[in-house]
């Protein structure tokens, strides 16, 4: 029977370090053949990278001042940009008081520069009239001038009393197919105004914005889906409106949704979505929209519907941008400084490892193999993340590499002083290993658990190199768990099974002689000795047995007393 166990536990071993292998070399391997890389991606400080500097639109209304406040805003929602749409280690900050410097790791993509130097500044307004793009002549203006005129003031932003005759002359005269042909400035958010598709397909007579763009709380993407519950193959952006904007777009698709039940072809029965000043979706009400959940859908492309819910989830700028400059830049701190910080991290290694042997002999061995597993798993994660969500390793994230070197150390260190803690009590070295690993591995996860806590903390409480330090930080304290879990104990296992390791050979750190150990099993027809046995109790069974002592005493000191008495 112990035979079988053993044999259980030898297979449960390898089947766990297998599981391990597989995990490290499948990471790096998949990686490399999808496209990938053998080497991690490098961040600004040690590979280089675009910088951006852009210059704010001054507005001759707001007395042409920028203020530090917008200045600030905008570079909190650029980073949260940049961020969010998968490039890490981007430096954003402001220049002279005036200029906001964006600098990113490796080749600016279009789409990127797309995202930090949108605006995203999104309204709702109803449709009033729209038409064909280009401008209205002859006939068509004959046509067209029978519209009343207002008659009274507007009483709600559909109402035909926003069209002046003025803003009739502008929508006629108005050519969508010229780029720019609408002045986003001259837009007035309390009036109606005119305005343009993005593609320059339609024009419109628009009221005026009745929710606007801050009023979102949320935006996501995902496929636009038919009444029948089936993917329509094409993307839409989704959009989750606070408390106020839900209650306004309620009343508005009630209002739009009563003009299309009297007459379906009616203009009116549209709200138009709008971006930076064009219309960017102008559908017809289907529904009273009460959640505050609506879908804007256009012919979007997947890159496009994530660009636009990337925006609209960080917010507009509160100015608007032009690209001043665009340049590549070298690495700040460069190669000199990688290689500083690698020979730091590989003298500490070398003298945990001098350390390990010294201090646990041959058994020293596994704690530095798992610190060397626990590097390829590590590395493999890196190169992982930088092909899928384009991580990239700091000067900062090495530091927090070499400073995991220790802590990976420590889980090793508590383990194995459990399982001397065991042979010293005198128990068998297999059994020691299973009891000692019954006790270390709260103590390790508890321990690995405050170390995440740490780095999660670090990690959104700043920005910049520091989240880089984080990052690693917080990785190495799983990959330490897994390392723990599916190869040190797992190879401590294997090693009990061993006979110079089972009977604690005198290099193997587990002798019992040299741990002062007292046995727990004497062999067959042997018992321990009355000194043996006291010198394993614990605090509490010893107190116990004082406790049963005293009564006895006093059991016995009560029945002579009795029997003096009957004599």
């Amino acid at each position: 029977m112990a035979t079988t166990g053993h044999s259980a536990k030898a297979r449960g071993a390898l089947v766990s370090m297998v599981l391990l292998l597989l995990l490290v070399t499948g990471g790096i391997f998949g990686t490399t053949f999808a496209g990938g890389s053998w080497s991690p991606k490098l961040a600004l400080d040690l590979s280089g990278g675009s910088q951006l500097i852009l210059s704010p639109q001054v507005n001759d209304a707001d007395g042409g001042q920028i203020t530090d406040e917008q200045l600030e805003q905008a570079v909190e929602i650029i980073r949260q940009r940049v961020d969010g749409s998968g490039v890490a280690e981007a430096e954003v900050t402001t220049q002279s008081g005036q200029n906001v410097v964006v600098s990113v790791p490796g080749v600016l993509s279009p789409e990127t520069r797309e995202l930090i130097q949108t605006s995203a500044q999104m309204s709702f307004r109803a449709v009033l009239n729209s038409g064909p793009p280009t401008p209205i002549t002859g006939d068509e203006v004959a046509a067209e001038e029978s519209l009343p005129a207002p008659t009274a003031e507007p009483t709600d932003g559909s109402d035909y009393n926003w069209v002046t005759p003025e803003l009739w002359r502008e929508y006629e005269a108005l050519d969508c197919s010229i780029p720019s042909s609408v002045d986003e400035a001259e837009q007035d958010p309390n009036a109606a105004i005119v305005a343009c598709s993005t593609d320059g397909q339609e024009k419109y007579i628009l009221g005026p914005i009745e929710i606007y763009g801050t009023e979102i709380e949320n935006a996501g993407f995902s496929q636009v889906t038919g009444s029948t519950g089936y993917s329509t193959g094409q993307w839409g952006v989704n959009i989750e409106f606070n408390e106020s904007g839900t209650a306004t777009f309620k009343d508005v698709t009630t209002r739009l949704n009563s003009i299309r039940g009297a007459d379906p072809s009616d203009p009116r029965a549209r709200f138009a979505i709008m971006l930076d000043g064009a219309v960017l979706s102008s559908p017809v009400t289907q529904a009273v929209i009460t959640n505050g959940q609506p879908q804007i859908t256009g012919n979007f492309t997947e890159q496009e519907a994530s660009q636009l819910a990337e925006q609209l989830k960080y917010g507009a700028l509160p100015i608007s941008f032009t690209i001043q400059s665009e340049q590549q830049i070298s690495a700040t701190l460069g190669a000199d400084q990688l290689k500083m910080g690698l020979l730091a991290g590989l003298i500490g290694l070398i003298l945990v490892f001098i350390y390990s042997l010294f201090q646990y002999r041959l058994v020293g061995l596994v704690n530095i193999s798992s610190i060397l597993v626990a590097a390829g798993f590590s590395y493999g994660v890196i190169i992982l993340l930088g092909h899928l969500m384009n991580y990239r390793l700091s000067l900062a994230g090495v530091a927090g590499l070499i400073v995991s070197i220790g802590l990976m150390a420590d889980s090793f260190i508590v383990y194995f002083e459990r399982i001397r803690d065991e042979i010293r009590a005198g128990r068998t070295i297999p059994a020691a290993i299973d009891h000692g690993w019954n006790r270390a591995k709260r103590t390790i996860m508890a321990s690995k658990a405050v170390n995440l806590l740490a780095a999660l903390v670090l990690y959104f409480a700043s920005v910049g190199n520091v989240r880089g330090f984080a990052f690693t930080l917080g990785l190495t304290a799983i990959a330490d768990l897994i390392i723990t879990f599916l190869f040190i104990h797992p190879l401590m296992v294997l090693l009990g099974q061993r006979d110079y390791f089972r009977n604690g050979g005198k290099w193997s750190g587990m002798d019992p002689a040299a741990l002062g150990a007292t046995p727990l099993y004497r062999g067959a027809g042997r018992v321990r000795s009355v000194e043996e046995t006291e010198a394993r109790l614990s605090l509490a069974e010893r107190k116990r047995r004082e406790r049963l002592a005293a009564a006895e005493e006093e059991m016995s000191a009560t029945d002579i007393k009795e029997q003096s008495r009957g004599e």
